[in-house]
């Protein structure tokens, strides 16, 4: 494995309590409900982990939540109180709601594969006859999902079966879905700034000890959104075009093409080291549509030691 990638994460910060080891995240619980998430360089798709880290993708991933914790925190509260490592956000421990809040302003991806075998219903939710794939629905949607554990596909369902099964309270979900549009709507005009849409995208809450439902996790990133470009967005749609996607979707199309698609008996196809600098360079290229900002590539020279000095240092000064 090249060093200049976190793939495995090991770290022993001091008064550790527990770790959860997610897909991409490595999450240290410490003593004073502190949490330290380092985001890796693990890719996956169809919820499975690629065998080799992409270079930056992290630190990326990271960046890009931090930005939009730090432009949304004026209208919902979040979890983050700092950042001392380009790929490390520390924050205040929750309990985490064991739902997504999934927003869809477009009909895409998955709504578009169930709208194609004719449903017109997604978590008891109703969708327009007449739609075709990527059209704008009259008023974005939420399509909840159930929080799987490692390895286990998330599954959807409706706000009636989450308030029937008790998963969440009404007074606490309806609060979650003010707090959804919200963000959606802010994403959406950060995205229409820097000439992208927002097509759709999932959030994460969780609850302080204290009983405040704080955002967690991360926001507006391209692993948890979908973005098309704006530019001849409606040309494509009028002319049945494909719409061009700011989105991990390249990385799904790939393994499609290499007859992957997470089911069983089918194998990674292999990533070459070309391969994954392309992976690499969209992500890049994701960040900077994203932020608006040029993209600044921490050293990665060695990486593990870097993150730990820079975790320590910050935890000392507290």
């Amino acid at each position: 494995m090249s060093n200049n990638t976190i793939y495995e994460t090991n770290f022993h910060f001091p008064g550790q309590k527990n770790v959860y080891l997610g897909k991409v995240r490595a999450v240290y619980t410490l003593k004073n409900d502190m949490l330290v998430m380092v985001a890796t360089d693990r890719l996956s798709a169809f919820d499975v982990v690629m065998p080799k880290g992409i270079p930056y993708k992290g630190q990326i991933l990271n960046q890009i939540a931090t930005q939009m914790m730090a432009s949304t925190a004026d209208i919902v509260p979040n979890w983050l109180t700092a950042t001392p490592d380009p790929n490390v956000a520390i924050g205040i421990a929750c309990e985490p709601f064991k739902i997504e809040m999934v927003i869809r302003g477009y009909l895409s991806g998955h709504a578009a594969r169930e709208y194609k075998a004719g449903k017109r219903k997604l978590c008891g939710v109703d969708m327009p006859e007449g739609m075709k794939e990527n059209d704008k629905f009259p008023t974005p949607i939420i399509t909840p999902a159930t929080k799987a554990e490692m390895g286990d596909h998330d599954e959807d369902i409706s706000k009636e079966d989450i308030l029937s099964k008790g998963i969440v309270s009404s007074a606490d979900y309806a609060l979650l879905e003010k707090y959804t549009y919200a963000l959606f709507q802010r994403g959406t005009e950060i995205a229409a700034e820097r000439g992208l849409i927002l097509v759709d995208t999932k959030y994460e809450f969780g609850k302080t000890k204290e009983g405040e439902i704080v955002l967690i996790d991360e926001i507006h990133t391209p692993d948890s959104s979908r973005y098309f470009y704006s530019e001849g967005y409606q040309s494509r749609q009028d002319n049945d075009e494909p719409q061009k996607q700011l989105s991990k979707e390249f990385v799904r199309q790939w393994l499609i093409a290499n007859n992957f698609q997470g089911l069983e008996g089918q194998t990674v196809p292999e990533m070459t080291d070309e391969y994954i600098e392309t992976v690499s360079e969209r992500y890049i290229e994701l960040y900077e549509h994203i932020t608006g900002e040029p993209f600044v590539k921490a050293d990665t020279t060695h990486i593990h030691d870097r993150i730990n000095r820079n975790v320590l240092n910050y935890l000392e000064k507290l």
